[in-house]
C-alpha cells in the first residue's frame, strides 16, 4: 500500500507550496538561487532576443531551482534514514550536489552563448 492520500488538486498544490516555503525557510543555497532567478527573470522579458533564446534562458534558470530542490530532497531522505556517516549516504549526497553543479553549469553556458549571440 502506498503512503499517500487520495489525489486532490488543491491539497497537492498546498503540499507543493508548503515544500516551497520550507525550502525558502531552511535552504540558503535555494534562497540565493531564487533571488538570482527573481533578478534575471525581468532581464529575459526585456532583452532583445528570439523566443527560442528566451525559452532556453528561462529553462536553464528554472533548472537550477529544480536541481536545488531535488538535492534538498535527497539530503533530507538520507538524513531521515541515518545521521551516522555511511559511505553510501555520502555518495547519495554527492550525487545530489552533482545535479546542482551540472544545472549551474548548464545555466552559465546557456546564458553565455545566448548573450554572446545577441551582442556579437
Amino acid at each position: 500500500m502506498r503512503n499517500q492520500p487520495k489525489y486532490s488538486f488543491f491539497k497537492n498544490t498546498g503540499y507543493a507550496l508548503n515544500g516551497l516555503k520550507d525550502l525558502i525557510k531552511t535552504e540558503t543555497s535555494f534562497k540565493i538561487e531564487l533571488i538570482l532567478t527573481l533578478i534575471l527573470l525581468p532581464l529575459i522579458i526585456f532583452i532583445d532576443a528570439t523566443f527560442v533564446h528566451k525559452a532556453l534562458m528561462f529553462i536553464s534558470l528554472m533548472g537550477m531551482l529544480l536541481a536545488e530542490a531535488t538535492n534538498s530532497a535527497i539530503e533530507r531522505v538520507v538524513d531521515l534514514v541515518t545521521l551516522e556517516h555511511h559511505h553510501m549516504a555520502g555518495r547519495a549526497k554527492d550525487v545530489g550536489s552533482t545535479i546542482v553543479f551540472l544545472s549551474i553549469s548548464v545555466f552559465v553556458v546557456t546564458w553565455a552563448i545566448v548573450l554572446a549571440d545577441i551582442y556579437q
